[in-house]
């Protein structure tokens, strides 16, 4: 048995992999401030499904504390670590941009200064697609150029890569970054489209539509991710003494790598609208409005490497996923049913 540490533990992508890691028979040690940026009650709930089993501990802290920190590291022995706190969401970044500096920078420094001390054999972190930002070539690869950001979201999760990749060479730590990619599900997060949607088709009120539909988002299903991060915890990387920096942007001379994650089949706004009626039996009323800043056109995961070096491949449509979502949705909020029109 190992203890892993996973901070983020009561948020959606945290939830689903502590689960993962406890069904496999790992200890871990969850770590979580349940900040208030969404619904509390749902971070508790999510907790509620790990709490009674004896091999998880549940730690209430702030990464961007520093003390609290240096004892979490002091106080245990981590095989791994599982990185996942983080300030989310790209438009509250818009408006409240100083916590993003102290979740997702300092944080994520004290969570490095933590691996620096403790030597885990290996440190997963979440990125995000949204580091791709002005990219305008699709699929996304790991390849491409992420310099040009459009959130101050995006910067910060292209800082974290930047900064694991400083302490995996100067101190040998074992790195990979996982570039996300609109990741849903039951026990999802509050403040995704498809959960904002589905409240607001129920609840007879407008959905905001933005970019007037024409988008598309590469929607990954949450089991998909859980499988996938296991997955790249068990392959710690080794640096690239091959390496060289035109074609090998997402390796290194350190031991770091950078992958995507995703499913690789983006979905139109307006079918995944389309499919969200049918499943809820109900007619959305929508209202169209300009592109929101902040956001990309469109996402797409070229999860190539991905799959060479793990054998992750994707596998819940978006049919499938959507349909245990709205099931979720109607049990924890004890929606009645509607019949389909």
């Amino acid at each position: 048995m190992s203890t892993i540490l996973v901070t983020g533990a009561a948020g959606f992508i945290g939830m689903h992999v502590c689960a993962r890691l406890l069904e496999r028979g790992d200890s871990v040690v969850g770590l979580d401030n349940l900040n208030d940026y969404y619904d509390v009650a749902l971070k508790q709930a999510r907790l509620s499904q790990l709490l009674p089993r004896a091999a998880f501990r549940f730690l209430h802290a702030d990464i961007a504390d520093r003390e609290v920190m240096e004892r979490v590291f002091a106080d245990h022995e981590f095989a791994a670590v599982i990185h996942l706190a983080a300030q989310a969401g790209v438009r509250y970044s818009l408006t409240n941009p100083h916590v993003y500096a102290e979740s997702n920078l300092t944080g994520f420094l004290n969570v490095l200064e933590g691996c620096r001390r403790a030597r885990p054999r290996h440190l997963v972190f979440a990125s995000s697609s949204s580091v791709y930002g002005g990219n305008t070539e699709t699929p996304y690869s790991v390849s491409h150029n992420v310099d040009h950001p459009v959130s101050l979201y995006a910067a910060t999760k292209k800082a974290n890569e930047l900064m694991a990749h400083a302490y995996s060479h100067l101190y040998g730590i074992p790195a990979t970054g996982l570039r996300f990619f609109t990741v849903y599900g039951p026990w999802g997060r509050p403040d995704m489209a498809y959960f904002l949607f589905t409240k607001a088709i129920l609840e007879e009120r407008p959905i905001k539509i933005f970019n007037f539909g024409k988008l598309k988002r590469d929607f990954t299903y949450i089991d998909d991710i859980a499988e996938g991060v296991i997955r790249v915890l068990d392959r710690p990387p080794a640096a690239n003494l091959g390496w060289s920096s035109a074609p090998e942007i997402a390796t290194s001379f350190a031991p770091y790598r950078i992958y995507n994650i995703g499913n690789s089949t983006p979905v139109e706004l307006t079918y995944f609208i389309d499919l969200l009626e049918k499943l809820l039996g109900r007619h959305a009323i929508k209202e169209y409005l300009p592109h929101q800043p902040g956001d990309v056109f469109a996402t797409c995961a070229d999860v190539t490497d991905l799959t060479r070096d793990t054998g992750f491949r994707p596998s819940t449509s978006i049919e499938a996923g959507l349909s245990r979502f709205v099931a979720w949705y109607r049990s924890y909020f004890r929606c009645i049913p509607d019949e389909p029109e």
